[in-house]
């Protein structure tokens, strides 16, 4: 057993927290951040991250935005957050969405040439096959790649039958394990990466192509659900059971309802298409059934706060968050009940060891992110400033730092600085004092997909921890796969209480983080 000696003065902060806010000497700084942490490790041996991991995955459900399994999710996380000594929890309207959905039903199975039964997800925002009980069609394969080529030959022929298109065979065998964990070599180039150059006027002529691609084979889309088929079976990717799957259908007000649409994985869509292809018929027969939702269709966030115990300094705010919100496939553990659990765990953390930061500390659930961070950019524009204006609202510099979690069930490495690099140097001190050997990278490099965006997007220091990728994109990120059992508690252990070490840190110091140059005003997103 190694021995652990422990500074006098950070004995007596381990012993008396009010310390913590008494007026520091020099060289005391340090001892008080190390003191902090030390506490609040103290108390992650009590960890409480995978309770809240289970409650809002095995419990909640699928929490597509709106739908039921959101609204118990988020009802939950604001009961315990206030559990937890935590004020003003509340479910904060950030505009109008759109209609809630869930899947009711999903029957799909192969049974000619002959019986097998096939995993299947309906895509969220579809419809139901039609009548009260189970179809039983031959299966159409679309050959169609344009719009011409869809009208010219199936134009008025695919209504009420089982139809899908076809694909290319791109399976291949993987000689690699599904999981991984960043290794020194690509944590050390992270760290030596330089600021990203400015984007070159040429034209990419690869992302053309890519975008008029993707334009055709949406327009092929739209003009097979106005054909109103029956069913589609949809590609869902994957392989070994795994079905990759997201929305198949408009969500806004008063859309029209498209046609029962389900994903299956490539191993079964496949081998129907080679039947197809090779003349050999092939019949589905299926029953799906889903719900909407459109007695409330605003979007909620979920808020609660840690007041500051600073005079003048609990007017500023430390923010913290990740998105609740997830798809359909499966209960999003990975995507991202894993980072709310870990923000929760990390708020929970503070109050439980007793340290009293001096600024206020915000932790924000975000809904919509799927859809196109919808409810972190919308709480943005109605609080701090609309990007596309850049007028300043009074509470854009309160806000001392936004960090964000969403990357999966791995442990933290470090974080990414979003380009601003004065802040580079003030990391590293907190991770060297955190005293984790395994997370002591920072970069400048930035990072992208998710909820700090919004706050970047206005000038606000918005962050997102490097985390090991695990499974996610392999096999958990937006699949039915992504379930309680693909979290790895030790992970998230370690990753809440860091974030708890960078909350003390951010909401403790003198001085708010250094800002990067306020943005310019421009065009609206389009997701």
């Amino acid at each position: 057993m190694k021995k652990i000696v422990i500074p006098g003065f950070v004995l007596l902060c381990l012993t008396n927290p009010h310390l913590l806010l008494a007026e520091k000497g020099p060289g005391e700084e340090k001892a008080v951040v190390v003191a902090a942490n030390e506490k609040i490790k103290s108390e992650s041996k009590r960890s409480q991250v995978m309770d809240i991991a289970f409650q809002l995955t095995d419990v909640s459900g699928p929490r597509l935005t709106v739908s039921p399994g959101f609204m118990r999710a988020a009802t939950w996380a604001k009961n315990q957050l206030t559990s937890y000594g935590l004020e003003n929890a509340r479910l904060e309207p950030w505009g109008e969405f759109g209609k809630g959905w869930q899947q009711e039903k999903c029957y799909v199975a192969m049974t000619a040439p002959y019986y097998n039964p096939i995993i299947a997800v309906p895509k969220a925002w579809t419809g139901n096959t039609p009548g009260k009980k189970e179809i039983e069609k031959e299966v159409i394969l679309i050959t169609a790649t344009d719009s011409i080529s869809f009208v010219t030959n199936y134009k008025g022929k695919l209504k009420g039958k089982i139809v899908m298109l076809a694909v290319k065979d791109t399976l291949r065998p993987s000689f690699e394990g599904d999981g991984s964990r960043y290794s020194d070599a690509e944590l050390e180039k992270m760290a030596n990466a330089q600021p990203a150059a400015p984007r070159s006027n040429i034209p990419d002529t690869s992302m053309g192509r890519r975008m008029r691609n993707f334009t055709s084979a949406r327009k092929v889309t739209e003009l097979l659900n106005l054909e109103e088929p029956a069913l589609i079976l949809g590609n869902g990717r994957g392989t070994d059971g795994t079905i990759f799957v997201q929305g198949g259908g408009p969500y806004t007000k008063n859309s029209k309802v498209p046609p029962a649409n389900v994903a299956i994985s490539a191993d079964e869509y496949l081998r129907i298409q080679r039947l197809l292809t090779a003349g050999i018929p092939v019949k589905i027969a299926a029953e799906v059934r889903t719900s909407f939702y459109t007695d409330d269709m605003k979007g909620y966030n979920v808020i609660a706060e840690i007041p500051g115990s600073d005079p003048v300094l609990k007017n500023e705010i430390v923010m913290v968050g990740g998105h609740l919100d997830s798809w359909q496939g499966s209960t999003g553990a990975t995507d991202n009940a894993a980072g709310c659990a870990m923000m929760m765990e990390a708020v929970r953390l503070i109050k439980a060891s007793g340290i009293q930061p001096k600024r206020t500390v915000r932790i924000a659930l975000w809904s919509g992110e799927e859809q196109g961070l919808y409810g972190s950019s919308n709480w943005v524009k109605n609080n701090l400033a609309d990007p596309t204006k850049m007028e300043l609202k009074p509470e854009h510099s309160k806000i001392a730092a936004y960090f964000n979690l969403d990357n999966g069930t791995g442990k933290i490495r470090g974080i990414y600085c979003q380009g601003n690099k004065a802040v580079m140097p003030i990391f590293q001190e907190w991770l060297n004092n955190f005293g984790d050997s395994t997370a002591k990278t920072v970069t400048i490099s930035t990072t992208g997909g998710t909820d700090h965006l919004s706050f970047d997007a206005v000038g606000v220091p918005g962050f997102q921890f490097i985390q090991d990728e695990i499974e996610y994109d392999t096999r958990t990120h937006h699949t039915n796969m992504d379930s309680y059992d693909h979290l790895v508690a030790a992970d998230l252990i370690q990753a809440s209480t860091l974030v708890a070490s960078f909350i003390f840190n951010a909401a403790q110091s003198d001085d708010k983080l250094p800002r990067k140059e306020l943005p310019k005003p421009r065009p609206a997103r389009t997701f």
